[in-house]
Protein backbone atom coordinates (compact mmCIF):
# COMPACT_ATOMS: atom_id res chain seq x y z
CA UNK A 1 0.00 0.00 0.00
CA UNK A 2 1.11 3.17 -0.95
CA UNK A 3 0.79 6.01 1.80
CA UNK A 4 0.56 9.39 0.61
CA UNK A 5 0.81 12.64 2.95
CA UNK A 6 -2.11 14.54 1.72
CA UNK A 7 -0.88 17.98 3.33
CA UNK A 8 2.20 17.82 0.91
CA UNK A 9 0.66 16.59 -1.78
CA UNK A 10 -1.42 19.40 -2.10
CA UNK A 11 0.90 21.92 -1.08
CA UNK A 12 3.47 20.51 -3.97
CA UNK A 13 -0.07 21.00 -6.64
CA UNK A 14 -0.60 24.30 -5.45
CA UNK A 15 3.33 25.05 -5.58
CA UNK A 16 2.89 23.88 -9.26
CA UNK A 17 -0.23 26.16 -10.02
CA UNK A 18 0.87 28.69 -8.41
CA UNK A 19 4.37 28.75 -10.69
CA UNK A 20 2.43 28.34 -13.56
CA UNK A 21 0.33 31.20 -12.76
CA UNK A 22 3.96 33.07 -11.77
CA UNK A 23 4.97 32.10 -15.40
CA UNK A 24 2.13 33.61 -17.30
CA UNK A 25 2.39 36.58 -15.69
CA UNK A 26 6.19 36.90 -16.43
CA UNK A 27 5.08 36.80 -20.02
CA UNK A 28 2.33 38.95 -19.51
CA UNK A 29 4.87 41.46 -18.32
CA UNK A 30 6.99 41.19 -21.00
CA UNK A 31 3.85 41.46 -23.57
CA UNK A 32 3.37 43.98 -21.89
CA UNK A 33 7.06 45.93 -22.01
CA UNK A 34 7.56 45.22 -25.69
CA UNK A 35 3.75 46.78 -26.77
CA UNK A 36 4.78 49.91 -24.47
CA UNK A 37 8.20 50.09 -26.13
CA UNK A 38 6.59 50.32 -29.72
CA UNK A 39 4.89 53.52 -28.53
CA UNK A 40 2.02 52.26 -29.71
CA UNK A 41 -0.12 53.19 -26.41
CA UNK A 42 -1.39 55.97 -24.97
CA UNK A 43 -0.27 57.19 -21.90
CA UNK A 44 -3.60 55.97 -20.25
CA UNK A 45 -3.55 52.64 -21.91
CA UNK A 46 0.37 52.46 -20.33
CA UNK A 47 -0.81 53.20 -16.70
CA UNK A 48 -3.89 50.54 -16.95
CA UNK A 49 -1.47 48.28 -17.85
CA UNK A 50 0.81 48.75 -15.61
CA UNK A 51 -1.99 49.01 -12.70
CA UNK A 52 -3.48 45.48 -13.61
CA UNK A 53 0.35 44.31 -13.47
CA UNK A 54 0.73 45.67 -10.27
CA UNK A 55 -2.09 44.17 -9.14
CA UNK A 56 -1.84 40.86 -10.17
CA UNK A 57 1.62 40.58 -8.83
CA UNK A 58 0.19 41.76 -5.33
CA UNK A 59 -2.54 38.79 -5.75
CA UNK A 60 0.05 36.07 -6.28
CA UNK A 61 1.94 37.13 -3.65
CA UNK A 62 -0.97 37.65 -1.35
CA UNK A 63 -2.27 33.51 -2.70
CA UNK A 64 1.29 32.35 -1.93
CA UNK A 65 1.72 33.73 1.92
CA UNK A 66 -1.54 33.02 2.54
CA UNK A 67 -1.16 29.43 1.80
CA UNK A 68 2.47 29.15 3.03
CA UNK A 69 3.69 27.95 -0.90
CA UNK A 70 6.27 30.68 -1.11
CA UNK A 71 9.07 27.80 -0.63
CA UNK A 72 6.53 24.78 -3.26
CA UNK A 73 6.22 28.04 -5.44
CA UNK A 74 10.05 28.49 -5.70
CA UNK A 75 11.15 24.61 -5.86
CA UNK A 76 9.42 24.49 -8.80
CA UNK A 77 10.33 27.54 -10.25
CA UNK A 78 13.92 26.89 -9.75
CA UNK A 79 13.40 23.30 -11.14
CA UNK A 80 11.94 24.92 -14.12
CA UNK A 81 14.62 26.98 -14.66
CA UNK A 82 17.18 24.64 -14.54
CA UNK A 83 15.44 22.89 -17.00
CA UNK A 84 14.93 25.53 -19.31
CA UNK A 85 18.59 26.53 -18.61
CA UNK A 86 19.89 22.89 -20.05
CA UNK A 87 17.42 23.20 -23.22
CA UNK A 88 18.76 26.45 -23.92
CA UNK A 89 22.70 25.12 -23.83
CA UNK A 90 21.93 22.30 -25.82
CA UNK A 91 19.93 24.53 -28.61
CA UNK A 92 22.83 27.30 -28.27
CA UNK A 93 25.79 24.89 -27.72
CA UNK A 94 24.87 21.32 -28.82
CA UNK A 95 28.47 20.02 -29.57
CA UNK A 96 29.56 20.88 -25.89
CA UNK A 97 26.12 19.12 -24.78
CA UNK A 98 26.70 16.32 -26.48
CA UNK A 99 30.36 15.77 -25.21
CA UNK A 100 29.06 16.08 -21.65
CA UNK A 101 26.68 13.25 -22.12
CA UNK A 102 29.56 11.18 -23.63
CA UNK A 103 31.64 11.75 -20.81
CA UNK A 104 28.62 11.09 -18.28
CA UNK A 105 27.67 7.89 -20.25
CA UNK A 106 31.64 6.64 -20.00
CA UNK A 107 31.04 7.38 -16.16
CA UNK A 108 28.27 5.00 -16.11
CA UNK A 109 29.37 1.25 -14.79
CA UNK A 110 28.73 -1.24 -17.68
CA UNK A 111 24.83 -2.48 -17.11
CA UNK A 112 23.94 0.70 -14.94
CA UNK A 113 20.10 1.39 -15.73
CA UNK A 114 19.51 5.60 -16.39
Amino acid sequence: MIKIDEGKLKEGVLGLVMAVVEIIRDALQNQATRRMDSGRLAAEEIERLGQALADLDLAIEDIKREQGLEKAVQSVRDGLDDLVNDVVEQVLEPGKWLQEQADTEAREPVGANP
